[in-house]
């Protein structure tokens, strides 16, 4: 791998270690999901080794009762196109699935190939430095008809920024998504949820669609796949749906996606897919979050 590649890969292996801390139940995700004071992270150097997760938890496909490798093609749902707050609506047993911090070579094509199987599309949130870094990899994810938004540049904590900063951070990464695939992107997450009500309005007036999380898979936890299905499933089933966060760069996400797909199409639940689009308005108000 080349020296950028990996100083790339390191720095999200690292910056998502403590992503997120266990939401207060008596809060909603979004408030309680953002640290008190999130990790910040020291220089890195391209030597550094990085921590790989048992590929033992990744076994190949086998065909179902059908015939068919995974679930059915019932499981994709609808698609919605974001222009405002007002066009995402989700009805009960239907959820959107949303990937953060990729892409990663070896991880993001693994979880591109279980999308298709199940004929179901998803939102990924891509770090700038990432994608500037693989550029083939995310044009890869549009190619697949999926939704891409940006995370910022290097996965910041913005709302421990100046404001100006912030706001360069977001913009770099922003454009570095942009130049990958070769389109503009309108989607957005807030890295460990961690906002402030001026950014939030200084994003909305560009027309930005930031993505908040109802269901928070866990699955940056150094913990088994079955413990993060467990986590998810019952997070979706207290809920009834919602926009689930997940990540590509992680061998248990991997192994635990056929799982839980196979599961929600078993209990009738649809994956909805979501498209950007741009506001009739220069600078609309586009902020996508479900409650």
């Amino acid at each position: 791998m080349h020296p950028r590649s990996l100083l790339a890969s390191l720095f999200v292996c690292l910056a998502i270690t403590g992503c997120a801390t266990k939401p207060d139940q008596s809060a909603s995700l979004k408030s309680a999901y953002a640290p008190m004071t999130a990790p910040e992270h020291g220089p890195l150097t391209a030597n550094e080794p990085i921590k790989m997760e048992p590929t033992a938890w990744i076994k190949p496909e086998s065909p179902n009762r059908d015939g068919g490798l995974f679930g059915s093609r019932s499981l994709g749902g609808r698609t919605i196109s974001v222009g405002s707050l007002t066009d995402i609506h989700l009805n009960d047993k239907e959820v959107v699935l949303t990937f953060d911090d990729g892409p990663m070579p070896g991880k993001t094509r693994r979880i591109l190939d279980i999308l298709d199987r199940f004929h179901v599309k998803a939102s990924f949130m891509m770090i700038g430095q990432m994608a500037q870094s693989h550029p083939e990899l995310a044009r890869e994810v549009l190619a697949r008809g999926h939704a891409i938004g940006s995370h910022t540049y290097s996965h910041r904590n913005l709302a421990s920024m100046s404001f100006d900063m912030a706001m360069n951070e977001f913009a770099r990464g922003e454009k570095a998504v942009s130049d990958a695939v070769d389109t503009p992107v309108g989607f957005f997450r807030f890295p460990y949820l961690s906002d402030s009500r001026r950014l939030r309005g200084a994003l909305t007036n560009r027309g930005v669609v930031v993505m908040d999380v109802d269901i928070d898979s866990k699955d940056y936890f150094k913990t088994s796949p079955n413990a993060v299905l467990n986590k998810t499933l019952n997070a979706i089933h207290r809920r009834g749906k919602g926009i689930i966060l997940m990540h590509d760069i992680h061998n248990r996400t991997i192994a635990m996606l056929p799982m839980l797909l196979t599961r929600l199409d078993a209990e009738g639940y649809h994956v909805v897919s979501l498209r950007y689009k741009r506001s009739r308005l220069p600078q609309g108000s586009l902020v996508a979050s479900i409650f």
